[in-house]
């Protein structure tokens, strides 16, 4: 796509729902630039779920777990036009109850939402919703491990030199296409255009958006404004650097003991402190918030008619 017509899609001011469909306009963290569309198409790939989902506050979980979700994205027709998934942690949570709409709506938009956290699960569950639990790290490890075949087209923006080599000799990964942006390219038009454009040059089944959130989020709802893009985008933060082992996951009774958070906070204190230790009681009173569900009658849930509201 030339870069004219992707520049022709976005512009600046913030993020509402119209009746055209869901119009980006400029909020920190949302890049400036020109009008961003999410037209009648890409509203019809979010709705076009048939997973039913609930929500916490105003964020939506679908309901599937790793393996329903997986199974769910390979079947993907990839001609159909771009469509992506994110995936919710607790700290998008938090981020999500405080950000203006914009931002909301991007996650709304989204073709399947799949809870990433075990500590949110846990404390959903303890106002009597049960939430699915599909990780980010572990989808994307499946998804290499048993959909994606080594000789089709991998697109990812992101990571490091280091990780994408190791990532493409470990899967033998022979027509991987990577791009990594510099930092703070979210708000520079002519970053976010190449990676527009490194997408949009190299159709691929899958697209692994690794950049960190909100910025991955963002620009996959730029992928989906621009047409001409194909596939699944996936928002997968830091997983492609756990899956190759430049960084280190916790062990498996930390993560069932719902201590991951853990350990990530040693191994990255000044990054991660203020998330973990700050943010906690924003995200217990937000919990306190969330209506707690009858017995019996389970939580209140969107089907695919009601998310073709958006």
């Amino acid at each position: 796509m030339p870069l004219d017509r992707v520049n022709s899609v976005r512009n600046g001011a913030p993020i509402g729902l119209t009746g055209n469909g869901l119009e980006l306009r400029q909020t920190d963290p949302i890049p400036s630039g020109a009008p961003l569309v999410l037209n009648a198409d890409i509203k019809a790939a979010a709705a076009s779920s048939t997973a039913s989902s609930q929500r916490l506050l105003s964020v939506r979980f679908d309901e599937l777990d790793l393996d329903e979700a997986c199974a769910k994205i390979a079947s993907r027709d990839p001609s159909e036009p771009f469509a992506y998934v994110v995936t919710p942690n607790a700290d998008h949570f938090i981020r999500l109850e405080q950000a203006e709409p914009a931002l909301r709506n991007i996650y709304e938009a989204a073709w399947l939402s799949l809870c990433d956290s075990r500590v949110l699960r846990l404390l959903a569950g303890r106002r009597g919703i049960s939430l699915p639990l599909a990780p980010g790290s572990d989808l994307t490890r499946k998804l290499l491990e048993e959909v994606i075949r080594p000789d089709e087209p991998l697109t990812i923006i992101g990571c490091s030199p280091e990780t994408i080599e190791i990532l493409r000799a470990r899967f033998s990964l022979t027509r991987l296409t990577h791009h990594n942006p510099p930092m703070g390219f979210i708000t520079d038009l002519a970053a976010v255009d190449v990676c527009l454009q490194a997408v949009l040059e190299n159709p691929a089944r899958f697209v692994l958006l690794c950049v960190g959130s909100p910025q991955q989020e963002v620009l996959a709802a730029h992928l989906a404004a621009a047409g001409g893009a194909v596939g699944v985008g996936l928002c997968v933060g830091a997983s492609l650097d756990f899956v190759t082992g430049v960084r280190r996951r916790a062990p498996l009774w930390m993560q069932r003991a719902h201590l991951e958070w853990l350990h990530r906070l040693i191994s990255e204190p000044r990054r991660l402190w203020r998330r973990y230790i700050l943010e906690a009681p924003r995200l217990i009173a937000l919990i306190r918030r969330v209506p707690r569900a009858s017995k019996g009658a389970g939580p209140q849930r969107d089907g695919p008619d009601q998310r073709r509201g958006l």
